[in-house]
């Protein structure tokens, strides 16, 4: 009975310090897996022969991370977060801490962080019934893309998760929130004081009202120095800057259904002289219509890209949007529906079918498609099935 005794105590004195570390501990692990396999008629041609239509895997906005909260007392705490790509399918590996991870402070004066995140602009920009990324993606078409952007980087795409930002969002204000970011210099330590292009620096705005089942928000971005007229920052003597801004809104009716509409404009000053600019259109809808069964539609529209012909926006050799022609013939429409069915609160199996036409001069793609050189005013159509679970 003695060393029965002895050894209750000696246990309870062991785990003692783990309860405790237990309770105290504020850290929590968090994930969204999401998979997809699509079937896609991809429309395309290279040197005028026809591209094989694939079957895809997808795994657009999965992550896992883990994030920490400690009260430091009058009503200030200090927090943490740390993301990173879960690629399922074993293909791409992004880093640790490649995804929204910040270090800040949070209280009565609002949140100040500082790391990799969303922008203002792409966390208020609104896309009910779509998705960002996959062949469901609307990004493509609503912001150039969405996707990790480092300093100086990605012309033409202002759905940026932006590195070396510092973050500022408000408290709300009876339903008014307001959130500002600016990114640092960190990639002009190299350049010259007569660079036209020393100081690329992204500055994003965006301010939201929420109230009841209405939802507004307005977004603008900024990108300093985004395009360059020699392949050596060092050197540039021109760097034109591009902008952006949206107004999105939409409304919940009652029993579940929610209606949304966003529109977009985009400009830049892509060479000395020249410039292009694009305005982008967005409608959805996402009605939970009985029990677990749901439904999501929606309807995204890239105008005809204006300005100086021939002037495109983004870098590199794919630019994000077509050149501008004389015949304005450069938009593209997109469509898509898809049915929902929530497996549990955490996991929901999705299929749905989705179709892109491009003008005679644009050459859009699917979200995860990428074909270079090919024939503009292809019409592309795929079916995909999905299941995400969120934890």
């Amino acid at each position: 009975m003695q060393k029965k005794v002895i050894a209750i105590a000696v246990a309870g004195a062991l785990a003692a310090p783990a309860v405790a570390m237990a309770q105290s501990s504020t850290v929590s692990v968090f994930g969204n897996l999401y998979v997809e396999y699509a079937f896609i008629n991809s429309g395309r041609a290279i040197n005028g022969v026809d591209t094989a239509n694939v079957d895809l895997l997808q795994t657009g906005g999965s992550e896992i991370g883990f994030r920490g909260e400690e009260k430091l007392g009058g009503g200030i705490s200090a927090w943490f977060q740390c993301a990173s790509t879960a690629d399922v399918r074993g293909q791409n590996a992004d880093g640790f801490c490649g995804r929204n991870s910040a270090v800040g402070l949070k209280g009565g004066f609002g949140n100040l962080f500082v790391g990799v995140w969303d922008t203002p602009f792409k966390r208020s920009i609104g896309n009910v019934g779509g998705r960002d990324t996959g062949v469901f993606g609307t990004a493509f078409l609503i912001s150039g893309n969405s996707t990790t952007t480092a300093d100086g980087t990605n012309a033409g795409v202002f759905k940026r998760r932006q590195t070396n930002s510092i973050n500022y969002d408000s408290p709300s204000f009876g339903g008014f929130q307001f959130m500002a970011m600016t990114s640092s210099t960190n990639s002009s330590t190299a350049t010259t004081t007569t660079s036209a292009g020393a100081k690329p620096r992204i500055i994003s705005l965006a301010g939201s009202y929420k109230a009841g089942p209405f939802d507004l928000a307005v977004g603008y971005e900024k990108h300093t120095n985004a395009y360059a007229n020699v392949a050596q920052p060092a050197l540039a003597t021109f760097a034109g800057d591009e902008e952006g801004y949206h107004v999105s809104a939409s409304y919940t009716l009652p029993r579940g259904l929610k209606l949304g509409a966003t529109f977009t404009e985009q400009k830049a000053d892509t060479a000395a002289g020249a410039n292009a600019k694009v305005k982008a259109y967005h409608v959805g809808a996402e009605w939970k219509f009985s029990g677990p069964h749901g439904v999501a539609l929606s309807y995204t529209e890239a105008d005809d890209v204006k300005g100086t012909v021939g002037a495109a926006m983004g870098s590199g050799v794919n630019p994000v949007r077509p050149a501008v022609t004389a015949a304005d013939n450069t938009g593209a429409k997109l469509w898509q529906i898809r049915y929902l069915h929530d497996l549990s609160k955490r996991t929901q199996a999705q299929i749905g079918y989705v179709s892109l036409k491009n003008d005679s001069a644009a050459a859009y793609d699917l979200g995860g498609l990428a074909y270079a050189a090919t024939a503009s005013g292809a019409k592309q159509r795929a079916v995909a099935v999905s299941i995400r679970h969120r934890f």
